[in-house]
């Protein structure tokens, strides 16, 4: 074995600038191949990252402008959700499907004081069931519950950017908001790159502060029994034509109102993601198979660079195996060295890509997206692309240690 090695060693010595540009093609294929999959898993995980803050089996509902005439009405007409649509929500025609409803009433800019700092707030009044669809994450304190809204407490809910904002101690403190004080019961988790200011406070002290008809803003619900995209968007247009009967809007007019159907939304993500990975892996397996051409070139080289030195390996005694042994783990060695050297250079890329344009946030308008999120391989998945480039050199180098394996001593020391 010692011997093998040493062999090879002097092999790859004596030639140096073939086994650097071999070695180049090995680590850049599987270089490229950690850095195409590490930066597919980053934007599949930002985007998952938006929509892991919501129950996927959820809508959201928002009014919007109609763009047909309809029941006299021209086209261009406001359309604001109101309590009609939250019993229409809750009526018997929907509740086989629909489980929790909790609609969100119109949002009015605050100005909250504590002490000297002073910092600006949206209220929004939501019903306790707001916290479970839309994943709030409550870092100190409580979220509006039941008795919040029975009494119409003065009660409010503060992000923990809006908190620090405020001194960082907050929690069970009275802040001004405008021309009434609320007190502070709960802080919710936010990063601090999300642009979110809302301030949650009860919905029905919200409508009792503000007089606004029964007008709300958005409403949101979630739903069970459905299966599959094809079930969920018959069931959103099912919906979303008793909603614009209600408001006499056109039933085909997809303008009037706007459902976000997030369970579709997932589905779609995840056949995207899905067809990402398989795209990145046909061109990252490519890419390893210029690497694997290359390594099987320069093996044929060397076996005619070297017919002699076999011929007269043979004529004292060598077996073939022992030939077409010796080129095998020379093609086995370039790879596997080159191999894990482009796979720690790739993982070390993920890494700076990570601290940089992971670190990136992108404005959206209602929230922030990050560019990149983790984007990173599992060392599992690192090892088995490494394994399978060091199986395919073994393949790559086998015709050439085949051909060198038959190579008969006369010819061999005849050979020029």
């Amino acid at each position: 074995m010692g011997d093998i090695l040493q062999e090879i060693y002097s092999s790859l010595r004596n030639n140096k600038l073939r086994t650097a540009l071999t070695g180049f093609a090995v680590s850049w294929g599987i270089f490229l191949l950690i850095c195409l999959l590490g930066t597919g898993n980053g934007l599949m995980n930002a985007f998952q990252g938006s929509t892991s803050t919501y129950v996927s089996n959820s809508m959201a509902v928002f009014g919007g402008q109609t763009s047909k005439p309809a029941n006299g009405y021209k086209e261009g007409r406001w359309i604001r959700l109101d309590e009609g649509d939250i019993a229409i929500t809750k009526s018997k025609e929907f509740a086989d499907n629909i489980d929790v409803v909790a609609p969100v009433s119109s949002s009015f800019g605050a100005t909250l004081v504590l002490g000297q700092k002073t910092i600006s707030g949206i209220l929004r009044g939501v019903y306790p069931e707001y916290a479970d669809i839309e994943k709030v994450i409550i870092k100190e304190g409580r979220f509006i519950n039941p008795l919040d809204m029975a009494e119409k407490r003065k009660v409010a809910v503060i992000n923990t950017r809006q908190d620090k904002e405020l001194g960082g101690n907050s929690l069970g403190k009275w802040i001004s908001a405008g021309s009434f004080s609320v007190l502070v019961v709960g802080i919710y988790q936010t990063d601090e790159s999300d642009f979110d200011s809302s301030v949650y406070m009860p919905y029905s002290t919200i409508r009792a502060i503000y007089t606004q008809g029964d007008k709300i803003n958005r409403l949101y619900f979630t739903f069970s029994g459905i299966n599959g995209l094809k079930e969920s968007k018959a069931f959103e247009e099912r919906y979303g034509t008793a909603i614009k009967k209600y408001h006499e809007a056109a039933p085909d007019d997809e303008n009037a109102i706007w459902i976000w159907n997030r369970y579709s939304e997932n589905i779609q993500m995840n056949q995207a993601s899905n067809i990402l990975q398989i795209a990145l892996w046909i061109l990252g397996l490519l890419t390893l198979v210029s690497g694997i051409v290359g390594v099987s070139n320069i093996m044929l080289i060397s076996v005619k660079e070297r017919t002699r030195e076999f011929g007269i390996r043979k004529a004292i005694g060598a077996k073939p195996k022992n030939i077409l042994g010796l080129i095998i783990a020379e093609s086995v060695t370039i790879t596997a060295i080159f191999g894990y050297l482009g796979m720690v250079l790739g993982m070390v890329a993920c890494e700076v890509l990570d601290k940089t344009v992971g670190q990136k946030a992108v404005d959206i308008g209602f929230t922030s997206l990050k560019m990149l999120e983790n984007p990173s391989v599992g060392l599992d998945v690192a090892f088995e692309a490494t394994l399978l480039l060091i199986i395919a050199g073994t393949i790559a180098g086998l015709a050439p240690a085949l051909k060198a394996s038959r190579v008969r001593p006369i010819e061999a020391l005849n050979a020029d």
